[in-house]
């Protein structure tokens, strides 16, 4: 048995952080990064091994895709290391600042993939390669330089190790991004203070089109001459003509510049480079720098930034039957514990959705809000193990609904912008779970109600209109009709579940019938939930199996037909009852799906799905958990096993999809505990089978939760029943307060099912 001790919460690094392997999900579907950051940090300081397109000519790109967080495990050459950076999304941004360090003949040009002399990038090997929270090594083998990353929230160090040269550079290329292309940069400046410090900014029209990213760098050693490089095409340059701008002189700006930086080495002398980001100014970003870093000390920021994980990962002690299952959880707290990140300077201002400046006045502002994701199981995980930072995460949406001219909560909201991605307002889902947990009180509570019923009343939002008029979204208005009409009917309960809570009668009246426009989109006649036209007919051609023109987003109608998390007893008596929605789900799971019904959707791959029954996207992830509704219930703890096997591995191909900013792990650290909460703001969490032999829950009240597996192994996967402090349960779920409140659950394990 591997064991971590309980006892031993927030100690040394080995305990916790040697188990974490941040190259998980680095390859193929994962979209998931190495390198430096501290939990929930500002900086993800990252090595990016390709620059593809978003559009090549004004036609998407797909090649882009494999690049949503800069990294490929599959690639053997590195173009930089740049310092912001989403874990696991289906669509990007960011990848800004990269910094690339070389000798010898001066190269202002990436090159061409495969051709490493073709520009500044170099090729690299795994096996000089370590990968550890907020640390990152690796050789750039063609110039023999050692590079290593760590970082603090704002600010990110590097430290190269040169060989000798009298012609070493640093280069700083304000044109790379993640889901670049030509017209992405609005415009960038850089400005030479004096011979070791730069400041400046980038502004981009990307996924957030009104996006400005200011920073500060600081050398530990001066450079001996600089210049930059523009790319763009310049139709005017007023007088700034009358310069040679392009070598040492103190200001560079334009849409498309790469800048050097250089220096005179010595065998193996080390360059340090400190540098901070701001959302607010280049002071800001100064202030940040010498408030977080006002030392050059390397190896400082490295333990203790490893110290703040070691301290968020130890919330939770697992012993397990092997050490890859140890990796497995670990590395998924520190998938979960990456984003919503800070967005605020030391000084608490930050940039609102108003492009004004504003300042968090008595909570940390944050941003990634990846909503349509992360409310499932990431949120309700937070406010298991991080109620502060949700309370705070909470308190940043309410901000952006003040600063919203829509008057709108955050739909899929980063850096000061809302990108409106996806479909649903899950942000209520996330309040909602908060105000029914009693994690916000109040005056609070109230306002984020009113925010949240304003959210759901705006009527040209996505098809609200015609879901308030008819009670299901037509698909002749608005496309993925089916998929919105059981997001907003969940997102409607979730409003209705705060309200009751605070006693707002008239409120709670109308979302919780809101609540049940489900119903509108299921066919009786076919077993399955099918779009309708604005008629109230619905539409002839329909295929369960497909995705494309069927009513859905990323998911089709045998995974999305259910998705009723706030009805699920009501949901199976339409579809005839438990014995036939148990054969049902055995008939999911068992399927096969080729691959033309989701050859058009990027986010789902056959790595991903288990007969027709998608893991590897969100909209399916409270399936396995169905069959408790039923008189089968034990086949939950089968399929929720078999997936943990299936779709978890330690290795860099280890996640079976996208990890959506946290989901796909917070998934998978609830179920290996043994539970999962299927319709949150519920205040109940499904009873699945527990992976771990044993769990301890550290909580920020003091209170601990100790979860004991007894009999566990491989085949054991079925639960002969559970106790609560000593009581029988005599029900499938565990409530919030039996969780929260600390105490003692034992699953007693068996390899025969409960019937």
């Amino acid at each position: 048995m591997l064991s971590l001790s309980a006892g031993a919460f927030g100690q040394s690094r080995q305990e916790y952080i040697q188990y974490v392997n941040p190259l998980i999900g680095t390859q193929k579907m994962g979209h998931t990064y190495p390198g430096a950051t501290v939990p929930f940090g500002s900086v993800q300081l990252s090595p990016d091994t390709d620059e593809q397109p978003h559009n090549i000519g004004g036609k998407y790109n797909p090649e882009a895709y494999r690049y949503c967080a800069g990294y490929q495990y599959d690639d053997r050459e590195i173009v930089g290391f740049s310092h912001t950076h989403f874990t696991g999304t289906g669509h990007s941004d960011l990848g800004d600042f990269l910094v690339m360090p070389t000798v010898g003949e001066l190269q202002m040009e990436p090159g061409d993939k495969g051709d490493p002399r073709s520009g500044f990038r170099s090729t690299f090997s795994h096996s000089t390669e370590v990968a550890e929270p907020d640390y990152y090594k690796v050789l750039l083998e063609d110039d023999t330089i050692l590079a290593e990353m760590t970082a603090t929230t704002r600010v990110g160090m590097h430290r190269y190790t040169f060989p000798a040269s009298d012609n070493a550079h640093i280069i700083l290329d304000l044109m790379h991004g993640v889901y670049n292309y030509s017209d992405k940069n609005v415009w960038t400046f850089a400005r030479v203070e004096n011979d070791h410090t730069v400041v400046g900014y980038r502004q981009t029209n990307g996924w957030a089109r009104t996006r400005t990213v200011y920073f500060a760098i600081e050398f530990s050693k001066p450079f001996t001459s600089y210049g930059f490089k523009n790319f763009g095409k310049e139709d005017y340059k007023g007088f700034w003509r009358k310069f040679d701008q392009t070598k040492n002189f103190p200001e560079m700006a334009g849409k498309q510049i790469r800048a050097h930086f250089d220096f005179k080495t010595a065998a193996n002398e080390k360059i340090e480079v400190k540098f901070a980001l701001s959302p607010v100014s280049t002071s800001g970003a100064m202030k940040n720098l010498e408030t977080e870093m006002p030392h050059c000390d390397f190896d400082r920021v490295k333990r203790e930034g490893q110290a703040a994980w070691n301290r968020e990962l130890g919330k939770v002690a697992i012993t397990t039957n092997n050490r890859g299952d140890l990796v497995n959880f670990y590395t998924a707290m520190y998938h979960a514990f990456i984003s919503p990140t800070v967005y605020m300077d030391t000084d608490g201002q930050y940039k609102g959705l108003d492009q004004n400046t504003h300042t968090a006045a008595g909570f940390i502002n944050y941003t990634t809000f990846s909503l349509w994701d992360t409310y499932r199981a990431l949120h309700p995980l937070f406010n298991i193990i991080q109620p502060a930072r949700n309370r705070d995460m909470v308190r940043s949406m309410v901000a952006h609904y003040d600063q919203s001219v829509h008057g709108m909560l955050p739909v899929w909201s980063h850096y000061a912008n809302e990108n409106w991605c996806m479909i649903g307002f899950h942000s209520v889902s996330v309040l909602a779970d908060a105000v029914v947990n009693s994690k916000l009180t109040g005056v609070e509570a109230n306002k984020a109600l009113d925010a949240a019923v304003q959210t759901a009343r705006t009527k040209y939002y996505d098809g609200l209109e015609y879901y308030m008029q008819l009670g299901y979204v037509p698909e002749d208005k608005n496309s993925s009709s089916v998929s919105k009409t059981l997001e907003y009917a969940y997102d409607d309960w979730a409003i209705a579940q705060m309200a009751k809570k605070l006693g707002r009668t008239a409120i709670h009246s109308e979302f919780i019938r809101r609540s049940q426009n489900w119903r509108s989109v299921y066919d009786n006649s076919s077993g399955f939930m099918r779009p309708k036209d604005s008629s109230g007919k619905f539409l002839a051609k329909f295929d369960p199996l497909k995705t494309e023109g069927q009513g859905f987003i990323e998911g089709n109608s045998w995974n999305y037909s259910l998705y009723v998390p706030h009805e699920p007893a009501a949901m199976i008596d339409l579809m005839g009852g438990k014995d036939k929605f148990a054969a049902h789900l055995d008939q999911l799971f068992t399927m096969h799906l080729p691959d033309t019904f989701f050859a058009e959707t990027e986010d789902v791959t056959r790595e991903g799905i288990i007969g027709g029954y998608v893991h590897g996207n969100e909209p399916s992830h409270q399936v396995a958990y169905l069959y408790n509704w039923t008189n089968e219930p034990w086949k939950t703890q089968e399929r929720v096993r078999m997936i943990l096997n299936q779709q978890y591995h330690p290795s860099p191909d280890g996640l079976g999809g996208n990890d959506d900013c946290g989901q796909m792990s917070a998934w998978y650290i609830f179920s290996a505990l043994g539970f999962y909460p299927v319709a949150p703001a519920s205040g109940q969490y499904q009873l699945g089978s527990p992976s771990v032999k044993s769990a301890v829950l550290h909580f920020e009240n003091g209170k601990a939760l100790s979860i004991e597996a007894k009999n566990q192994s491989p085949t054991n996967v079925y639960v002969r029943k559970v106790e609560v402090n000593g009581k029988v349960l005599a029900r499938t779920y565990l409530t919030y307060s039996e969780i929260s409140g600390g105490g003692k659950i034992v699953f007693y394990m068996s390899d025969k099912p409960n019937k």
